[in-house]
């Protein structure tokens, strides 16, 4: 997977689990990494400093928790992803075959 699409689905994950309870580095790494992320302790900082400075995350001391602007784009986010499911995840063509 290419490592814009990687970090944008990492970024949902990160507001997904902030929604549930507070992040750390240490906590979110081994989480991702069971989700099939493959990704280093830097690469998730950088993500949660990423959604730090968008606004959609709050740190305090090595924890980040999720702000109301967060959880209104996580909400965006899951309205989005309904829609898009329901194309998306349909059995692709073979290919050479047409509709």
């Amino acid at each position: 997977m290419r490592a814009d699409i990687q970090n944008l689905f990492m970024g949902i994950h990160m507001l997904y689990f902030a929604h549930e309870k507070d992040l750390t580095v240490t906590d979110m790494q081994p989480e991702l990494e069971s989700l099939g992320y493959r990704v280093a302790e830097r690469e998730v900082k950088q993500e949660l400093e990423r959604l730090t400075q968008g606004n959609f995350l709050t740190a305090h001391n090595d924890a980040y928790s999720i702000t109301r602007t967060g959880i209104e784009e996580f909400k965006d986010i899951q309205t989005k992803l309904q829609v898009l499911s329901t194309g998306v995840l349909k059995p692709l063509k073979a290919a050479g075959t047409t509709k």
